[in-house]
């Protein structure tokens, strides 16, 4: 495809030098791996500037570049970008078809739920008839089919890559989370979507945010530039209102209060699963039961509801859509371990998240709840006092360990945590290696006890100094059981 095909949609174009007739082959933002025909994105960095490596990129096959400045030394066309990522994003839109027009999107935003309330929305629509796809944090899927991704919502490059991919493949809608990290790095400019939802707002990535009013408006500006056609929000989300002040598309709102537009009434909650009814502004009603358990679950479904029928599907189809998924991967997930006490798999590593599960467990425990959790290193040092301070609360007995380290001293990252523990009269102990405090939880588990290992979820790897070391907790917890099984 011709440089110049690749640029007619692209906003923010200050300058182009060079033959805009070069033919681009591929697209890249890697200087180091092999890109015939490349077309090389100069992405400034925290750590790195891209610009330093333009001259690597060429030699391994890059003909052109867009930058945010000219590089003098570097022989190829250039095109100069306000903004190099939001360029990416419509380039690589370009460079795959616009696929991404052929779909019909529908976005997930919010601190917690986005994940589950995917799978949720994906399961109605494919009762409703629809081939689906699924963006997000364990990954994409093409209908049925799994394909790895390292990102909660990609970067633009394997984003539109994906949608490629999906509308080959016959899809025709997709359920796609969106962060907050991919709304500032303008990984979704460009995009257009039908309809989304709006879940909660609460304490997580402010090693990148910094404040909470910097993330929180970074997920406001989602539905406030005409990107998103309809909007669905938790009218139970005290930020929900700042939300409404400035929206100018129609919306619904949902939750468990009787001023929502769809509610939530009659719950029952148990360790098997959720009923309820969902109402309509009191004129529509369904009698739901959800194989998944706890009050965020109702949440999670309400979004899935308020965004399903916002694109005309059937009550049937949003009733059984919601009982057909029994479980999402490492969210409130229940082993199959064969012991007398419960062993839960839960991706919890934010505080509201980890109180919503230990909260959940206590109404249904019969004896102790058991707490696994540590938090991830380089990241946000401040939820770490909160996280002990909720274990120690809420559960019977905390073990506080390694939850993907990074380049920190795991050490260091357990002491900020055991500060908020000590806040408590709850009991803890501490045990770094992650391995042998699932085994140390195992061994001190009892009849009618629930153990929940939290943080990891649906991750396979522990990541420690850059290196992402083989760390599956399902199959962990079955070595280990396997192993005391033996010793007995």
């Amino acid at each position: 495809m011709l440089l110049k095909e690749l640029l007619l949609e692209v906003p923010g174009i200050v300058e182009v030098r060079g033959n805009q007739e070069t033919d681009i082959g591929t697209l890249s933002i890697n200087s180091r791996e092999k890109a015939a025909r490349g077309l090389f994105f100069c992405i400034p960095g925290a750590k790195y500037d891209a610009h330093d490596f333009a001259p690597q990129a060429v030699e391994n096959g890059c003909v052109a570049l867009v930058v945010s400045r000219f590089l003098d030394h570097v022989p190829v066309p250039q095109v100069q970008a306000e903004n190099v990522r939001s360029a990416m994003a419509y380039i690589a839109g370009a460079f795959f078809g616009h696929a991404d027009r052929q779909l019909r999107l529908m976005g997930v935003s919010g601190t917690k739920g986005k994940t589950t309330t995917s799978y949720l929305l994906k399961a109605i629509l494919e009762k409703a008839g629809f081939k689906v796809g699924l963006i997000g944090t364990t990954g994409n899927m093409i209908g049925n089919e799994h394909v790895k991704s390292n990102l909660t919502t990609p970067d633009p490059i394997d984003l539109h890559r994906c949608f490629r991919q999906m509308a080959d493949a016959g899809v025709q809608a997709v359920s796609m989370e969106v962060s907050a990290h991919a709304i500032d790095m303008h990984r979704l400019d460009g995009l257009t979507y039908e309809a989304a939802c709006y879940t909660n707002l609460s304490q997580d990535h402010l090693d990148y945010f910094h404040t909470m009013e910097n993330y929180f408006e970074t997920k406001k500006s989602f539905f406030m530039h005409g990107q998103v056609l309809n909007a669905a929000l938790n009218a139970d989300e005290e930020t929900t209102a700042s939300i409404l002040e400035d929206l100018k598309i129609p919306y619904l709102t949902y939750g468990i209060s009787e001023n929502a537009d769809l509610f939530a009434r009659e719950i029952e909650i148990s360790e098997n699963g959720v009923d309820f009814s969902i109402q309509l502004r009191g004129v529509e009603e369904m009698e739901v039961h959800m194989q998944m358990t706890g009050m965020f679950n109702v949440y999670n479904a309400l979004a899935a509801a308020s965004l399903a029928m916002i694109v005309g599907v059937d009550k049937e189809a949003i009733r059984e859509g919601l009982r057909s998924v029994k479980a999402v991967p490492g969210r409130i997930e229940m082993l199959d371990t064969g012991t007398p006490f419960k062993v839960i798999l839960d991706y919890s590593h934010s505080p509201d998240a980890l109180e919503n599960i230990l909260t959940t467990v206590r109404m249904f425990t019969k004896k102790r709840v058991i707490v696994l959790f540590g938090c991830g290193g380089d990241r946000d040092h401040g939820k770490r006092p909160l996280m002990g301070e909720i274990g120690g609360r809420l559960a019977d007995f905390s073990i506080l360990t390694s939850d993907n380290p990074r380049t920190e001293n795991p050490e260091a990252i357990l002491d900020a945590i055991e500060e908020g523990m000590k806040l408590t009269k709850g009991k803890y102990t501490i045990i770094e290696n992650r391995r042998e405090a699932i085994r140390y939880a195992l061994a001190m588990g009892r009849e009618g006890d629930v153990i929940i290992l939290a943080g990891k979820g649906h991750e396979t790897y522990q990541d420690v100094m850059g290196v992402k070391r083989p760390f599956d907790e399902k199959v962990v917890v079955n070595e280990l059981l396997e192993e005391m099984r033996g010793q007995c």
